[in-house]
């Protein structure tokens, strides 16, 4: 299949230096709340880049919170990407709302959350997803799916008519950031591009070449 001939129509505003928040953090919020009031689907959806060994490795999680201390998600401690932050910490996330025609890029290090963070974060899941953190031995091979089928029958017999705890093997990571990067698509690939440094505890922006 060729995709030479695909072509995106870009008519959305600039993003210029006067229009944007001098803290990074208010106009990734800005954006967000833009992608919620468009109604796209999964909009803190974001993909998360480590690295094993010398090899960077992604996938997407789900933010689940962000302020001035860092951008939030959760996993499994003992899955493929909790064990690469745990050898290397630094990390890069990056989120696409193509229909805004607008990207962000994070990077900085990832730290777990405090244990009552993760405590509090667990009791607000559905019972379902509870049950799910017990059952998958995640990023682990397993011989088929009747492993995961038989596991769900185990751990729903074990907690039945109790709160389900959460594992302890099941918690958050922050990541704190050391740069952004704003972009916003426009005509003849011309595309507006806003990074956000820290430097010395302070945030210095600059546009760079699309």
């Amino acid at each position: 299949m060729s995709l030479a001939s695909l072509r995106t129509i870009y008519q959305h505003a600039p993003l210029l230096e006067a229009d944007a928040a001098t803290d990074p953090l208010a106009q990734f919020n800005a954006w967000m709340q833009d992608a919620i009031a468009a109604e796209l689907p999964e909009p803190n959806a974001m993909t998360l880049a480590t690295v094993d060994g010398d090899a960077p490795q992604t996938r997407v999680v789900l933010l689940r919170g962000a302020d001035h201390e860092g951008f939030v998600f959760y996993t499994n401690y003992t899955s493929e990407k909790a064990r690469q932050i745990a050898k290397n910490p630094r990390v890069a996330l990056s989120f696409f709302w193509p229909q805004l025609l607008r990207q962000v890029r994070i990077a900085g290090a990832a730290t777990r959350v405090p244990e009552g963070m993760s405590d509090a974060y667990f009791a607000s899941r559905p019972r379902g997803h509870q049950l799910g953190a017990w059952v998958s031995d995640q990023s682990r091979v397993i011989a088929s799916r009747s492993v995961i089928e038989d596991r769900t029958r185990e751990v729903e017999a074990e907690f039945a008519g109790t709160d389900v705890p959460r594992p302890p093997h099941w918690g958050g990571f922050r990541v704190v950031p050391n740069t952004y990067e704003f972009w916003q698509g426009q005509e003849n690939r011309l595309h507006d591009r806003l990074r956000y440094r820290l430097v010395d505890a302070a945030w210095v922006r600059e546009r760079l070449a699309p």
